[in-house]
């Protein structure tokens, strides 16, 4: 009610503002938030904060302003800033808001938590760690439980309001072993319920064998061109850069797109779908409203290698003619392949199982360089060992056309659903 009644108040003072034509989002969130430092509890700590964030349009010209403050000095000041912004702003008829979307309210994930079941099982894992991986030592870890509540609008008609709570656990790691230790490795879940030990959720596990395993790594000799499999947490990251270097509003407004023209046609390999899937019960909290004010919809952009849609906001489709994409969330979903990590691994003559990747954003060519970080040695279909010192370079669009394999299992975080991709002809380089 209190937040209702803060949503009323902005569209009074908007309406009072003679503002014809805005939208609006305020949210109210809690968090409590449990810290690990060196595998032992540290701080218990909760946090209150608002937010509210406000487009407006005077004629063609449109302005937006966020901030943490719903007062009511603290809108009125928000208004006057988005009216300041619009007033100093070119002429765009592109910026625009979703048509009326309806009165919905969503409601997804815990509501309240139960925190002594939640602590309980972050010492079990804390004590699983330090039974089954002696030589891994948790640098910090982060433990909380986040409560929301958030109400959308819009002078079309559209108002949503979403309720909804989730845990999550995320920690830092390293491992070691007298004066020889790792390098830092990082891992995170969400979760709606704490049924299952969190050392069987996400790849928290891969990742703690992959640190232990990584203590006497070997630099790489020589230059190959190879095979790499991508850990799923690493694969998320390609995926991402493939997607925002090929698909999304910058590069089809401007027209540097390698797939600009490439809608319907095969851009991938047919082993290849990926899909943003908020409705997917593996997804904690999906997107139920886009940042334009669409209700949001599963939406395939790879299907079987074949691009079905650009990843077009509302302002990206009124500037190409395209058509919008009722999603803007990072609910993403890649479909399983048929065989097992194994079998990938037994079906590479010379590569990397790379479990990271450190390098600069790839140009609009798709050209990417960079260190393969967290990785392991392929050779005739058997893991050699962690190696250190490694370069992998390629091209983003010929990697998913040279796409190997891709794996049964899969990564389900809470946010996103990855198996292990294998793709050709990656250059691998040592010293």
């Amino acid at each position: 009610m209190e937040l209702r009644t803060t949503a009323d108040l902005m569209d009074t003072i908007l309406q009072e503002q003679k503002i014809g034509k805005y939208s609006f989002c305020v949210t109210q969130s809690e968090k409590q938030e449990l810290n690990l430092e060196n595998g032992g509890f540290k701080l218990l700590r909760t946090v209150f904060n608002n937010n509210g964030n406000v487009k407006v349009f005077l004629g063609e010209k449109m302005g937006a302003a966020a901030g943490n403050d719903l007062s009511e000095n603290g809108l009125q000041k928000l208004v006057q800033e988005a009216k300041a912004a619009a007033a100093s702003a070119s002429d765009d008829p592109c910026h625009d808001i979703a048509p009326n979307q309806g009165k919905d309210v969503f409601r997804q994930g815990q509501y309240e938590p139960d925190m002594d079941r939640f602590i309980e099982r972050i010492k079990e894992f804390v004590d699983t760690a330090a039974k089954e991986y002696p030589k891994v030592k948790i640098m910090s870890g982060i433990g909380s439980y986040d409560r929301w509540n958030w109400i959308s609008r819009n002078t079309n008609g559209t108002e949503f309001e979403g309720i909804g709570g989730q845990y999550s656990f995320s920690i830092e790691i390293c491992a070691g072993e007298g004066e020889k230790t790792t390098g830092l490795d990082y891992t995170h879940v969400s979760m709606k319920s704490l049924d299952t030990p969190f050392m069987e959720l996400g790849d928290i596990r891969r990742h703690l064998e992959d640190v232990q395993n990584s203590i006497y790594p070997e630099a790489l000799e020589g230059k190959f061109e190879g095979t790499v499999i991508m850990t799923p947490g690493c694969a998320l990251d390609f995926i991402w850069m493939t997607l925002s270097n090929y698909i999304t509003d910058g590069v089809i407004i401007d027209g540097t797109s390698q797939w600009l023209d490439k809608v319907g046609e095969q851009v991938a390999d047919e082993k290849l779908t990926i899909s943003l899937k908020p409705f997917d019960e593996r997804i904690v909290i999906g997107e139920r409203g886009t940042g334009n004010g669409f209700r949001s919809e599963d939406v395939t952009l790879i299907d079987k290698g074949v691009l079905k849609t650009h990843w077009l906001s509302l302002y990206g489709a009124n500037k190409t003619g395209r058509p919008a994409v009722k999603n803007t969330g990072s609910d993403l979903v890649v479909e399983p392949g048929k065989g097992t990590l194994e079998e990938l691994i037994a079906s590479v003559d010379k590569g990397l199982l790379m479990g990271g990747f450190s390098g600069g954003q790839p140009g609009t060519n798709g050209e990417f360089s960079g260190v393969a970080k967290n990785s392991f040695l392929i050779e005739n279909g058997k893991i050699k060992g962690a190696v250190t010192e490694t370069m992998v370079n390629g091209n983003l669009g010929e990697a998913f056309r040279n796409i190997r394999g891709i794996s049964k299992e899969l990564k389900c975080d809470g946010g996103s659903v990855v198996p292990y991709i294998a793709v050709d002809g990656i250059v691998i380089s040592g010293k």
